[in-house]
């Protein structure tokens, strides 16, 4: 029977009791914590996260009839103020609040309806844009379907509502210190051994090792290369994740301000304009009021002849005195996320906010936004997701069995790593980590609690260890 040893040459030791500078055996207690700990939340995430990512392809199969037409028409489609019309029949009880024109031949029109019961929530009727011909109706949430909703909220909260924003926000906060940590600790372990050339090293951070033995070499080796060839995806997902979570995107939102790096808002109003409709005559001669949908050919064609193009969402102005706004969505490379103001009855573009001219930190929000949810870079987005799921959950059943494959013969689970490292890292390195530590707990408030409620718990354990030691008698030889 032959025995399984790490054989990994030895580091060399500090003085036993020496202060070092190193704050590996820190990183080492921590990264245990937090993979044994927030793993599952991280689970959770990615399995959630993976069934998100395909949601276009789903929705094309679950609503065929509702995104598609029947059957492409032969000649050009119907005015869209006909469209909406068809829809506003059929949907009597809703205010129309905007209107997507087909952006594909064998797409529908979708008109949206703002309905007080359903709060947020919308109703979208889908409508042929040759024939003008009601294909359906959905509940939708900021154009989503019911069923990328449904995921997007499973992915978010759980299906839990507010309770379950702590859990995304805790696995964003806490997935990049896992990250780096795990990063610190495995080129440390690879590179602190001398004799080897750099070639080797090398070679042994990013690769497999197959010849290792079997056991928990052998799967660390899994767990960390995988691991380092997830970082970069990884910590981006953690990263854009964070800018809309509740607390620390309310942190990073307050950054934004204070950079001066918003989106350009666009403003709908019309000087000069008249506090009501008469007076004033839309397309065809007739008197047009505010919203009127009458008025949505004109401004589609004044959008299309100030550079506009692709999908984009048309919104009627919500009283007198306002213009009309257009905004670009199409969110695939390169995206169109162009907003102008219209106003119909002068056929001119009153007010208008381009893509370019955001401030950058502004347009690399938006693109990470899009890119975290497999949209940025369409087919391509979602492959390279998926991967980054599906590679982050063998990163975590590779750690969690090498974790078994370390406990102790007579214990069910393995044992974490030696306490008291903090005492031994010199004072300035200490204070320092304290101190960063403690503003990164302010700007990711669950990544700040939580690991406050570890320190607590560790400490707690440690005290209630000592006692039974102490309580317990020594042994006689």
């Amino acid at each position: 029977m032959s025995v399984v040893t790490d054989v990994s040459p030895p580091a060399v030791q500090p003085r036993p009791g020496a202060p070092v500078w190193s704050i590996v055996p820190l990183l080492t207690r921590l990264h245990f914590y937090a993979g044994v700990l927030v793993a599952p939340l991280l689970v959770a995430a990615a399995v959630t996260g993976l069934l998100f990512v395909f949601t276009p392809q789903l929705d094309n199969l679950v609503y065929d009839k509702e995104l598609h037409v029947a059957r492409v028409g032969p000649g050009l489609p119907k005015p869209v103020s006909e469209q909406v019309a068809a829809a506003i029949a059929a949907h009597p009880s809703g205010t129309f609040t905007s209107v997507t024109p087909a952006s594909a031949p064998d797409a529908t029109t979708k008109v949206v309806f703002s309905v007080p019961s359903l709060g947020e929530k919308t109703h979208t009727v889908y409508v042929d844009p040759y024939t003008g011909e009601i294909r359906g109706q959905l509940t939708t949430w900021f154009g989503e379907t019911p069923l990328t909703t449904r995921l997007d909220d499973l992915h978010r909260h759980l299906l839990l509502g507010d309770i379950g924003l702590v859990y995304s926000e805790t696995a964003a906060s806490w997935l990049w210190v896992v990250v780096l940590g795990g990063l610190v600790l495995w080129c440390n372990r690879q590179w602190r051994s001398r004799g080897e050339r750099r070639r080797r090293r090398t070679e042994a951070t990013l690769l497999y090792d197959l010849r290792a033995a079997k056991g928990v070499r052998r799967t660390r080796g899994m767990h960390a290369a995988t691991g380092v060839w997830l970082t970069a995806g990884l910590l981006f997902l953690s990263a854009t994740g964070l800018t809309w979570s509740d607390w620390a995107g309310a942190n990073f939102s307050l950054a934004l301000d204070g950079l001066d790096s918003r989106r350009p808002a666009v403003s709908t109003a019309l000087s000069g304009a008249p506090s009501g409709g008469g007076g004033h005559h839309g397309e065809g001669g007739a008197a047009a009021t505010a919203g009127d949908p009458a008025q949505v050919d004109a401004v589609l064609r004044i959008a299309r002849a100030n550079g506009l193009t692709g999908p984009m969402d048309i919104t009627p102005p919500a009283a007198d005195g306002a213009a009309w706004t257009v905004f670009e969505n199409d969110n695939v490379w390169p995206v169109h996320f162009d907003r102008i103001a219209v106003d119909p009855v002068t056929g001119t573009v009153t007010d208008r906010s381009d893509f370019a001219d955001w401030p950058l930190l502004a347009q690399l929000t938006s693109l990470g936004v899009q890119a975290h949810m497999g949209y940025l870079f369409g087919p391509a987005n979602q492959i390279l997701l998926a991967a980054l799921a599906i590679g982050l959950l063998c990163v975590i059943v590779w750690g969690y069995r090498m974790w078994w494959q370390r406990r102790p013969t007579r214990t069910l689970t393995g044992a974490p790593p030696a306490r008291g490292a903090w005492r031994r890292v010199r004072p300035p390195v200490l204070i320092a980590g304290i101190v960063v530590t403690g503003a990164i707990g302010w700007a990711l408030p669950t990544f700040g609690v939580t690991l406050a409620a570890f320190i607590v718990i560790d400490v707690i354990a440690g005290l209630l260890r000592r006692r039974r030691a102490a309580a317990d008698p020594p042994a006689v030889a």
